[in-house]
């Protein structure tokens, strides 16, 4: 998978028009949002490009984020300080263009997503993805991410537990 795909930050050279995932709001917010969410420093945006072509074959983008401690599943909300929130970094936005589907480009967009957060010098106990649909929803569920206690599209992961799913 990565000597076909380079995975790098956004660039004005990836070419976005032509990008469908199957899912109208993820290809439109990738087409026509995303640049101005990367400028105005809401996110960062990271491109999974097929080297052969230079073609885009998936995205994600990451932004700081937190949640309310009790919005928390308990068995880890206990094991935190009393802090009222929990500083995360968020996956808001992931999706890997259907010529692709089957490739495991998916799962690789989100390794490359975790290590980048797990490797940043910045402080953060979790990992949070914004789940679009109940199938996305499942996906990260496979990889150990738990639903918060009130939205249970939301789905979080310690960065420990993360690390576990990409070191060797």
């Amino acid at each position: 998978m990565s000597v076909r795909f380079a995975i790098e930050p956004l660039a004005k050279a990836h070419k976005r028009a032509d990008f469908t995932c199957g899912n109208d709001r993820i290809d439109s917010y990738f087409r026509e949002t995303v640049s101005q969410d990367v400028k105005r420093k809401y996110a960062t945006c990271f491109v999974a490009r097929e080297i052969a072509t230079d073609r885009v074959a998936g995205f994600y983008t990451l932004s700081s984020s937190n949640v309310p401690l009790n919005e928390v599943p308990e068995p880890l909300a206990k094991k935190l300080p009393r802090y009222p929130t929990v500083p995360a970094v968020l996956i808001g936005w992931l999706g890997r263009h259907s010529d692709y589907a089957g490739h495991g480009l998916g799962e690789t967009l989100l390794f490359d997503a975790i290590k980048t957060v797990a490797t940043a010098p910045i402080g953060a106990h979790a990992i949070f993805a914004d789940a679009i649909n109940d199938g996305a929803a499942a996906f990260y569920m496979a990889f150990g991410f738990m639903p918060l206690v009130r939205r249970p599209r939301t789905l979080y992961l310690p960065v420990t537990t993360a690390l576990s799913l990409v070191s060797p």
